[in-house]
């Protein structure tokens, strides 16, 4: 079976990304950069190096490949602006390597805190493309709070949204929506499509799927 044919649930997602690191000893570091660099690429191609990006990041390893793709973004010419939901401080791990990479290059983070949303939503309008890593395939429960803000900005924005692994909110295994998700244009996901993209509001909400490898090896014993 191709490994594009291959359906993954969160569990057995995440179960690859520790066998990876730990049985051949690929850290989350590099994984992290190779799904940074595919998003960027699909990113790219799309916006064609016009027109306003925004890169919405969360605090965890989504976010993570978040920065790391407003990085190599940079480095194809471009000039993201980067929207964290919360504070810096709050970074952590493998997603605040990527991050301080970010702030040593002066790429400005714009940290989204509650009461920005009404000023966001007018700023945001002005993009033409949105990369969404704001929350991957181990989200548990309702989504709420700022992320639940900056997932209603980003659909209300009319900006062509690639997705990081998953859309923001969506279930990985079941496809149910977890109280809100993004509408991705895109979703560029790695080492195979997750099951929830496949069943329940999945398809509605995926927009093509691309799968990308990021050196996992699937299916080596």
């Amino acid at each position: 079976m191709k490994r594009s044919e291959r359906i993954l649930t969160s569990g057995q997602a995440r179960a690859q990304d520790a066998r990876a690191r730990e049985k051949f000893g690929i850290s989350t570091l590099l994984l992290m950069e190779n799904a940074g660099r595919a998003v960027a690429e699909e990113a790219f191609a799309h916006s064609k190096g016009k027109g306003l990006i925004a890169v919405f990041c969360g605090k965890g390893n989504n976010g993570g490949d978040g920065f790391c793709a407003a990085r190599h973004l940079l480095a194809l010419g471009a000039r993201p602006t980067v929207f964290l939901a919360g504070k810096i401080s709050d970074v952590e791990n493998e997603a605040r390597v990527n991050l301080e990479i970010l702030l040593r290059l002066k790429q400005r983070i714009v940290q989204i805190q509650k009461w920005d949303i009404p000023r966001l939503k007018a700023r945001v309008a002005r993009y033409s493309l949105i990369v969404d890593a704001l929350l991957g395939v181990g989200l548990i429960g309702e989504v709420r709070g700022i992320y639940g803000d900056c997932i209603g900005v980003m659909n209300a924005s009319g900006a062509y949204v690639v997705s990081v692994d998953i859309p923001s909110g969506l279930d990985a295994t079941t496809g149910k929506v977890l109280g809100c998700c993004v509408q991705a244009d895109t979703t560029v996901t790695f080492v195979a499509r997750k099951r929830g993209m496949v069943f329940g509001e999945g398809p509605k909400y995926c927009g093509k799927i691309v799968v990308r490898d990021i050196g996992v090896p699937l299916g080596v014993p």
